[in-house]
């Protein structure tokens, strides 16, 4: 018997009891992750790390979407990940490029699963990771869980790769929906995404809901900001209103930009602070030279994960401006948690991931999505009323302590690996 046959063997005859749950293997494949940063990177690692602790060894593999330059086999925050290498120039082409892949990321699978042995092949979105992994499971015999951070067509569309409702949104949307029936499990980080799965026949017992949590160990309540940071960056004495993420053209930051002048008619001790970069920061460096804000808006790029926390301490209020689009109406966000965790007014548009995350004027405040008055409005209650911030930090974060920290987020996916392995029990036989 192969250590393939002899893997499958094993794992179809385990029970889904607890001492089965607290001893599994997990090949996680992604579309990328750290060093290059993202939320989908922190999420990951936050995952991996809380897995382990309920005993899972949990196993890591990227797609050639991971573009960082690195070795084989990378170890990056006590984690090892498996790289598929580049594919060639003909793997760039359109569907030659998607088909070139999904087979060469289910061959890697296949070589890492001969080294782990793993019990389930765990894929992450988008959907190509899972359909290499339902071509690497026929060999392998393992079960796959598909979990969905967003969907494939939305992220498309927010791209501006792609039209709603168009000819690739519509394959890319069958793609999808097709990996959800075929997965042995399927896992959301939303309430958002689970509606959708459900629109498209999913039971609602096959899909396990992941949401986006916070290590509030790493954020704590009320930091102090650092006096030379706020000092060299010309912060002192203002109302620091802040973004610390990417920069893409849904998180809606123009319209925090086209806000900002009817703000400063009332108040000049306003300024934003914008940490990090992305595909949309040339525009907004240009809109903020057109309004004439370069004195007020402060762009300081991408900083080190372990300063991170710096710069959350300057900021008084968090402000998400996203943008109202599917992918908005459905996705949760992770940066507003962290926000929440460390004490900030969180300052959100109405969108559907955001109303998930924000009880209006308990946790946080919305403003109606798209409408720079209202934005600029809101703002300035805000700034008038600084003695109701004290109360709404402290629901923000007994919010994040009681229902959005990782360890509690984690724990769902018992019931998804738990229905894997019974799936494949049955489909195999064994």
């Amino acid at each position: 018997m192969s250590v393939i046959e002899k893997t499958a063997y094993d794992n179809a005859n385990l029970g889904n009891d607890e001492r089965l749950l607290r001893s599994l293997r997990v090949l996680h494949v992604l579309d990328h992750s750290l060093p290059m940063h993202s939320g989908y990177s922190f999420r990951s690692i936050a995952l991996f790390r809380e897995q382990r602790r309920l005993g899972w060894h949990t196993v890591h593999l990227t797609t050639p979407k991971h573009t960082a330059h690195g070795p084989e086999v990378e170890e990056v925050d006590g984690f090892a990940f498996y790289r598929t290498p580049s594919l060639s120039r003909l793997g760039r082409l359109p569907i030659v490029g998607e088909l070139a892949l999904i087979q060469a990321v289910a061959r890697r699978i296949e070589e890492v699963a001969l080294r782990e042995t793993p019990d389930i092949l765990h894929a992450h979105s988008p959907v190509l990771t899972a359909l290499a992994c339902f071509m690497a499971s026929r060999r392998l015999r393992l079960p796959v869980v598909y979990e969905v951070r967003g969907f494939w067509e939305d992220a498309a569309v927010s791209h501006g790769t792609a039209t709603e409702g168009g000819p690739r949104y519509r394959i890319t949307r069958a793609l999808e929906s097709f990996a959800l029936r075929k997965s042995d499990a399927v896992a959301t980080i939303c309430e958002g995404l689970r509606s959708d799965m459900l629109g498209r026949g999913i039971g609602a017992e096959a899909i396990a809901v992941i949401p986006n949590g916070v290590d509030v160990d790493e954020f704590p309540f009320g930091a102090e900001a650092d006096f030379q940071l706020r000092k060299s960056l010309g912060l002192q004495g203002k109302i620091v209103l802040g973004f610390l993420g990417s920069f893409y053209s849904y998180e809606g930051l123009d319209l925090l930009l086209a806000a900002l002048p009817e703000v400063l008619k009332e108040r000049s001790d306003v300024a934003v602070l914008l940490v990090g970069g992305g595909p949309a920061e040339a525009a907004l460096r240009e809109q903020c030279g057109q309004l004439g804000l370069d004195r007020v808006v402060r762009f300081v790029g991408r900083v080190p994960h372990d300063r991170i926390r710096d710069y959350y301490a300057l900021v008084d209020v968090f402000v998400y401006p996203r943008h109202s689009m599917r992918l908005t109406e459905t996705v949760t966000p992770l940066k507003p948690l962290e926000a929440m965790a460390r004490g900030g007014i969180v300052l959100a548009s109405d969108v559907g991931g955001h109303r998930e995350l924000v009880r209006d004027g308990e946790t946080g405040r919305f403003f109606r999505a798209d409408d720079a008055h209202a934005l600029s409005q809101a703002i300035l209650e805000l700034a008038a009323n600084p003695r109701s911030w004290s109360l709404m930090r402290q629901r923000a974060r007994s919010f994040v302590e009681a229902e959005r920290t990782w360890a509690r987020s984690v724990s769902g996916y018992r019931k998804a690996y738990a229905r894997a392995l019974s799936g494949a029990k049955s489909r195999y036989g064994r």
